[in-house]
Order: C-alpha cells, then sequence, then structure tokens
C-alpha cells in the first residue's frame, strides 16, 4: 500500500538538498535526480513542494520519462486532497467557453442596438 503525504508534509521538501513533488496525485522525492535532469535543476526546483502535474503535462514528457517518474515515488496524496488534472482542465475549458459566449453576445447586441 502507498504510503499517505499530505501537501503540508510536501511543502517541507523545497530546497536543493531535499525537493518533493506532486504529479497527479503521487508524490515523488526527485532530490537525486536534480543534476540529470534534461531541462535543468531549476525546472524541478520551480515546483518543489508544490503540485507540477500541469507543468509536467505542459512539457509533454516521453512514455520513458513517465516509466522513470515511478523510481521516484514515494507516496500518494490522501484522498481528501487529491484533485482531477482532467477535472482542472474541463473547469478552464467552460470558463473560456462563456467567456467567448458573453463576447459574442456582447457583438450582437451592439450590432442590433446600431440598427
Amino acid at each position: 500500500m502507498d504510503q499517505i503525504i499530505t501537501l503540508e508534509e510536501v511543502k517541507k521538501h523545497r530546497r536543493k538538498s531535499s525537493v518533493w513533488m506532486v504529479i497527479h496525485n503521487d508524490v515523488y522525492d526527485v532530490t537525486s535526480f536534480l543534476e540529470e535532469h534534461p531541462g535543468g535543476e531549476d525546472s524541478l526546483l520551480e515546483v518543489a513542494g508544490k503540485d507540477g502535474t500541469q507543468g509536467f503535462e505542459d512539457v509533454g514528457h516521453s512514455d520513458d520519462a513517465r516509466e522513470l517518474l515511478k523510481k521516484y515515488k514515494i507516496g500518494s496524496l490522501p484522498p481528501q486532497q487529491k484533485t482531477s488534472f482532467i477535472q482542472d482542465c474541463s473547469k478552464l475549458k467552460w470558463a473560456v467557453l462563456a467567456l467567448a459566449g458573453a463576447i459574442v453576445l456582447g457583438f450582437v447586441i451592439k450590432k442590433a442596438m446600431n440598427k
């Protein structure tokens, strides 16, 4: 069974001597990977002690990188602290759609008022 690690505990590990991060609700200790990371240690230190899911997905890591990540897994977040990356993206999608709808509606009303 996975070790349960809280976000509060993860936040304590954001120094070069101890770098933990969360990716897809799993906790990773990447301290020993700092010097090997192809993107440089700064990209890992940037998300040390935080949820790095968005950045990890934005970069588009390869299947090999995802496989390598498993080596550094030390636990998972407790159920009440887990988030859904897909759910977060879905919320953003709806916000963008609502904004686009409001802009279109604004143009339609403006056009109607000018007639």
